[in-house]
């Protein structure tokens, strides 16, 4: 059958596949394993309290086939533990790591057939945890649904890593001390997609989000982690609660540390971000996005000529590497999805 997908016009874009995992549980009982099922729409009860109250969770992680003909995970343990600490803030049963991984390798064993060949994409898999049961007051939703569904998707740079140009807000946040900033919400993402058109429609990629306090230090940007490069020394803002603790990012981190490179975790204001001498933003859909320009009022940046800047371009190599097995796992982040 895999000779019928058009691996070339995949993009980063829902393509119904097979097969479906689901599970479900009541508030204070123990999750067990779940089931594959047909991939298509099910029943939920209007009362939901995902629905109603926002109670829902997801994670984003790939699947690759490598050049040791293997199909792995990138580090799909760090998204279990992930998902337990939001489900924790949204006051969810934390799905164990165990059922968590199992799942996800079942998904991608039953569409296997939609698995891109090794550089001409990645199988997407999404995980959810819900509350799916009805709830009218603002509480706990009375149980729960954890599902898993996959999807192939091209690679995010058509014909190689392009650079892109940014717009700073002013206006909007992404997230506030004290709130969910910090983990995978779903709430998170909607109120991001006005400010994110906005931006699309004067000709930037994306937004960047400075801090709902001081108005000054960088956030994320959209729905990714932000990097700058200044003197050979990395920088990317602290994790304080408010911005996701991207799985990319850390591994970017301990890359960079591993090949010498100096790392502060610390603020990261926009006046200092718009004199460095390269930027970037990561995550699961593009691993490494080159930053072109970042504009703020009437104020351009720009880095590298349109270009990614070296040290770009040295971490998204060795990442990259790393996931399709050209270069040496030294970190025991690959995880194989037995076949």
């Amino acid at each position: 059958m895999s000779e019928e997908i058009d691996w070339d016009s995949l993009t980063f874009s829902l393509t119904p596949t097979d097969t479906m995992y689901i599970t479900d549980t009541d508030m204070n009982d123990a999750w067990m394993p779940g089931e594959l099922i047909p991939y298509g729409d099910m029943k939920i009860s209007p009362a939901a309290g995902v629905l109603n109250y926002g109670q829902g969770l997801f994670e984003g992680m790939k699947a690759y086939r490598t050049s040791k003909d293997r199909v792995v995970f990138f580090r799909p343990e760090e998204n279990a533990r992930r998902m337990q600490r939001g489900a924790d803030r949204l006051k969810m049963p934390p799905v164990p790591e165990s059922i968590f991984v199992d799942a996800v390798e079942q998904c991608v064993q039953a569409n296997l057939r939609w698995l891109p060949p090794m550089g001409r994409g990645a199988m997407y898999v999404r995980p959810l945890l819900m509350g799916s049961g009805p709830i009218l007051g603002v509480a706990p939703a009375p149980s729960y649904r954890f599902l898993v569904y996959v999807t192939p998707v091209g690679p995010y740079f058509k014909g190689g890593v392009k650079t892109i140009d940014l717009l700073i807000s002013d206006i909007y946040h992404r997230a506030a001390p004290g709130g969910s900033g910090g983990v995978k919400a779903i709430g998170n993402y909607a109120p991001g997609m006005m400010p994110s058109k906005d931006a699309k429609a004067k000709g930037y990629a994306e937004i960047i989000y400075l801090d709902a306090e001081t108005h000054t230090c960088i956030e994320e940007v959209g729905a990714a982690n932000f990097f700058c490069v200044k003197d050979g020394v990395l920088y990317t803002p602290e994790l304080t609660g408010t911005i996701l603790p991207g799985i990319t990012r850390d591994s970017i981190i301990q890359l960079a540390r591993h090949a010498g490179i100096e790392v502060h975790e610390t603020k990261v204001t926009a006046e200092f971000a718009m004199s460095a001498d390269e930027a970037f933003c990561c995550g699961t859909a593009a691993v490494i996005s080159p930053i072109g320009s970042i504009t703020q009022g009437d104020v351009k940046a720009t880095y590298g000529n349109g270009k990614p800047g070296p040290m770009t371009e040295k971490l998204y190599n060795h990442l990259v590497g790393i996931q399709n097995e050209t270069e040496e796992d030294i970190f025991g982040w690959l995880h194989e999805v037995p076949l």
